[in-house]
């Protein structure tokens, strides 16, 4: 039962060149990841890295894809995008809708663009019953307000930086918490105690590939085996073992994802 990384960009340029082996890597067992890594999904951030997205989909067997338009991308959304989603959301091994949300850091798009965009997003989600992954930079609040708008739609709070009592909130609305490398960092304070706050059934582990390497690894270019140093730190956050964290977060990835039904 390998390691299950909800949240990746293997479309990222970064992989270009050697790919084929990082994948070779990750999906064996090594001194780095004992279980290796059984799945990833990866994320789009507009039409065409969801499109790259299922291509790689397409070509590994461990890979799913997530399409959706993040909102540094909000700019490039046009009366064409919803419908190119929804096709894109016809193919097998889709899972999600995302990365979508809020960002108020890089504002690459006006913030009431980033909003009206998010919430078609949610429209789109709400339609078609796909759960959302939610990207959330500094717009804690806004974010927050836009999803309590949608309380038919599920989902995801990727790379979770907030406090615990938002965390708890989003886990009594029926929502999953998933943590990236940034548990481990120690100018993160406040990210290992929402992590605690996160029942066992609510929380996933990721790797946001290629950023946000884990400590030992923190400066490299991340990739999914480096997620069992984030199961090992939520483990110890949580008293269990690191191996039951490897088994519960991937449990609760193919329950979010509803890759059981696939």
């Amino acid at each position: 039962m390998g390691l299950f990384d909800s949240h990746a960009h293997y479309d990222d340029p970064r992989f270009g060149g050697d790919l084929d082996e990082v994948v070779a890597l990750i999906s064996s067992e090594s001194e780095i990841c004992p279980c290796g890594v059984e799945t990833v999904v990866n994320i789009g951030c507009d039409v065409p890295t969801s499109r790259l997205c299922l291509e790689l989909a397409d070509k590994y067997p461990l890979f799913y894809a997530a399409v959706g338009i993040h909102p540094q991308d909000a700019h490039t959304f046009n009366e064409n995008s919803i419908a190119e989603l929804k096709e894109m959301l016809e193919h097998p091994k889709a899972v999600a809708i995302g990365e979508i949300g809020l960002d108020y850091k890089y504002e690459n798009a006006p913030r009431q663009v980033q909003k009206d965009v998010f919430r078609r997003l949610m429209e789109l989600a709400r339609e078609t019953g796909y759960p959302v992954c939610i990207h959330d930079r500094d717009a804690h609040g806004d974010v927050f307000d836009i999803i309590r708008e949608f309380p038919d739609v599920k989902g995801v709070m990727h790379s979770f930086s907030s406090s615990p009592e938002m965390a708890k909130q989003y886990v009594r609305m029926g929502w999953y918490i998933s943590f990236s490398g940034t548990v481990t960092f120690k100018n993160a304070a406040v990210v290992p105690e929402a992590a605690k706050a996160v029942p066992l059934d609510r929380l996933l582990v990721e790797t946001d590939a290629p950023y946000l390497a884990p400590v030992p690894y923190r400066g490299k270019r991340n990739k999914s085996c480096y997620a069992y140093a984030t199961c090992a730190r939520l483990a110890e956050l949580h008293g269990v073992s690191t191996e039951e964290m490897v088994q519960i977060t991937r449990e609760n990835a193919l329950r979010f994802f509803k890759m059981l039904q696939k």
